[in-house]
């Protein structure tokens, strides 16, 4: 098993607060950590599933825009593509979303090629503002919303703002628009195999803004990782345990965490 390039735990429990911290632009993808194990996967959901991780309301001179701040580090693409922002999620891990600020103020969702959407459909969200992509979180509207908005109003070109989600689900599937397989899964599987079932499923997200177009760009990458590989010390451990144990029920609901809580706890039981 490999070192789990991402515990966002570590910084404590699970939190509907931004997080954005400014990073390098060149960090805006590179390095790829999971390019190696996803991208082949990627590439074929990408073709046999079009209809469901790829949409766009915006010029090809957009798409245009966003494909070469995505991939100005990596060689000349060897595969043609139907758009070029489908030519750029062919090559790196992350999913790439763009949003357009209307007339109206609103941030929506215009194109998408999202492959590893953590159990939403991007059907539902194309075209919605802000408010609608973040529904039905708790407490996400309309304070939360409207002070992301004004982040992203002010964000310049040039600037890369990075954070973390987290979460744990069963088996290690990251083409998830529906989370019914894996809770089913996670209802099946027994306390002594939990640790080999339950993984840690992590978002790092970026968020910067074209400077011809004005909109702006999400990446979404998708790192899952065991849990027996997560919790490889004792500090690790108790870490997990305390950012689990002290999320906010109403998040920890959100996220479906009921659903896993009988094998987390068999999980750290056998590790304590």
């Amino acid at each position: 098993m490999r070192e789990p390039p991402y515990l966002p735990f570590l910084s404590g429990p699970a939190s509907l607060a931004p997080g954005l911290k400014p990073i390098a632009p060149e960090n805006l993808i590179a390095p790829d950590t999971e390019a190696e194990a996803w991208l082949p996967e990627k590439r074929r959901i990408m073709k046999a599933h079009r209809a469901e991780v790829f949409f766009s309301n915006l010029p090809d001179v957009a798409l245009i825009e966003a494909s070469r701040l995505v991939t100005g580090h990596l060689p000349p693409p060897e595969e043609d593509w139907p758009t070029p922002l489908e030519g750029a999620a062919a090559r790196v891990s992350d999913d790439l979303c763009l949003l357009q600020r209307g007339a109206d103020g609103l941030w929506r969702l215009e194109a998408a090629s999202l492959v590893a959407p953590t159990f939403w459909r991007l059907a539902e969200k194309a075209g919605q503002p802000l408010g609608g992509l973040h529904d039905p979180v708790p407490d996400a509207n309309p304070g939360l919303v409207a002070r992301i908005a004004r982040m992203f109003d002010a964000l310049r070109p040039g600037q890369v703002l990075e954070r973390f989600n987290w979460t744990v689900q069963a088996g290690d599937a990251r083409f998830t628009p529906d989370a019914a397989p894996l809770k089913a899964l996670a209802a099946n599987t027994s306390d002594e195999a939990a640790l080999r079932v339950l993984h840690l499923r992590v978002e790092r997200q970026t968020i910067s803004k074209l400077p011809d177009s004005g909109l702006l760009l999400f990446t979404i990458r998708i790192a899952v990782d065991p849990l027996e590989a997560v919790l490889s010390s004792p500090d690790r451990v108790a870490a997990f345990q305390a950012a689990w144990n002290g999320t906010d029920p109403a998040l920890a609901a959100y996220k479906g965490w009921p659903h896993y809580e009988r094998l987390v706890r068999a999980a750290l039981r056998r590790l304590s």
